[in-house]
């Protein structure tokens, strides 16, 4: 008998040791899930597929703010000054949606009237190689102080350029928007063409990917509209979304992930953009307003039951319209939309002048099975002035090098990466 009780004393040490370890765990899970709940943090579900989360935000608290702060990194043949001049109003992640944009100096006439429509939070990334640089932090520093103080309280820029085109001196940041830009003096993007630039005396291309990804990645908010810095949004649509995600839990429900595609319009140079859907309705009637890009390529933003959109009148606030997917009449939709901070990010390989610089994101919505929620009351329209198709030799050949770029390096590497689905083109 005393053989037998000292053969199971290990096995009872063990046993006990589990118990222990066992009673200790489910200690420390209840002890974390009462900190998440003192904390209000949202309930986390993983998206199907994605390495990122999708929250429900249907608690009235809200994480904590996390201030951005300005610095100076590395990025690929880049360097980037995040956050160079940051907004006084700080956003917790589900307080609002950024919109993030990009481009250089000679755009940013269009911050006031993009702002002055949103009423929120924006992430601009601005190119400034060379000279540009200055011109840049001149045009931010008029900006603040000689326009609208929604550009205080909203916008942080964000300024980048490869090292081979730092200028000579890089100025004193504090020393200068510690001052008060005199408002007598012209700004550079209003007295400097674009064919004179330093991009476009050097013949540099523009890193529009870059430019969007810096934009996306510095937002305060969970949700992010990444659009182009010369569509301007219909009204009211920051509060009419979240409210709409509130009250449907969409998100959170949906058993694939998701993304909130806008229509996308152009209205003739002398015409006034449209605020809301009745306005750009009656537009479109009198054939003001067409769809975006529709005589340079059509295929490009036409949407999923698009003529259906067109004859339904505006409702109040914002709902899904129509769930649809990129693939078949739809494979080379490059779409804009509110969506994730977390969503694919853009190939940097691809610049402005390639074209094709969305189609490797919209590829990796399609193989991830993304549903294209589009939504009825809500659209971008281009600033006045309809494309046309004009035949550029030189922009001719960036595209036919993107193509060769595309066809033989990046498609093979997305098939590796993400997977192959019928109908899915990049």
């Amino acid at each position: 008998m005393m053989f037998l009780v000292k053969s199971n004393r290990p096995i009872v040490i063990i046993l006990f040791y589990c118990v222990m370890v066992v009673v200790m765990f489910m200690l420390f899970k209840r002890t974390c899930v009462q900190e998440r709940d003192n904390m209000g943090v949202y309930l986390e579900r993983y998206e199907r597929n994605e390495g990122t989360h999708r929250e429900r935000i249907e608690n009235k608290d809200e994480p904590p703010i996390l201030n951005p702060t300005s610095m100076i990194k590395q990025h690929g043949d880049y360097w980037i000054y995040y956050n160079l001049l940051i907004s006084k109003r700080m956003f917790a992640p589900y307080e609002s949606i950024t919109y993030t944009t990009q481009g250089d100096f000679t755009f940013l006439d269009n911050v006031q009237p993009l702002l002055e429509r949103w009423k929120g939070p924006m992430s601009i990334a601005l190119y400034a190689p060379g000279d540009d640089f200055n011109y840049t932090v001149e045009s931010i520093h008029y900006l603040r102080d000689c326009t609208t103080n929604l550009i205080q309280n909203f916008v942080t820029f964000h300024v980048f350029l490869k090292g081979q085109d730092l200028p000579k001196e890089i100025p004193n940041f504090k020393k200068i928007f510690n001052t008060t830009y005199n408002c007598n003096i012209e700004p550079s993007f209003k007295s400097i063409k674009s064919n004179e630039t330093y991009r476009a005396l050097n013949n540099l291309t523009y890193p529009i990917n870059v430019a969007r990804n810096v934009a996306k990645e510095s937002s305060q908010t969970y949700f992010v509209l990444a659009s182009d810095i010369e569509l301007y949004p219909s009204v009211n649509i920051i509060q009419n979304f979240l409210e709409m995600i509130n009250r449907t839990q969409i998100t959170a429900t949906n058993s694939n992930p998701a993304v909130f595609p806008l229509n996308v319009f152009e209205v003739k140079e002398d015409a006034e953009i449209p605020k809301t859907k009745t306005e750009l309705l009656e537009m479109l009637k009198k054939k003001k307003a067409i769809n975006f890009h529709q005589k340079v390529c059509p295929a490009c933003h036409r949407t999923p039951n698009y003529n259906e959109w067109i004859k339904t009148n505006e409702t109040k606030g914002i709902n899904v319209f129509y769930v649809g997917k990129r693939i078949g009449s739809f494979k080379s939709w490059e779409p804009f939309f509110i969506g994730s901070k977390y969503a694919p990010d853009f190939d940097e390989r691809l610049s402005w002048e390639g074209q094709s610089n969305k189609m490797t994101q919209g590829y990796i919505l399609c193989v991830k099975d993304y549903d294209m929620m589009m939504l009825d009351n809500a659209f971008l329209v281009h600033k006045p002035g309809i494309k046309v198709f004009r035949r550029d030799p030189i922009r001719r050949a960036h595209v036919i090098k993107t193509n060769v770029l595309i066809r033989k390096v990046i498609r093979k590497e997305l098939e590796t990466l993400f997977g192959v689905k019928k109908g899915c083109r990049v």
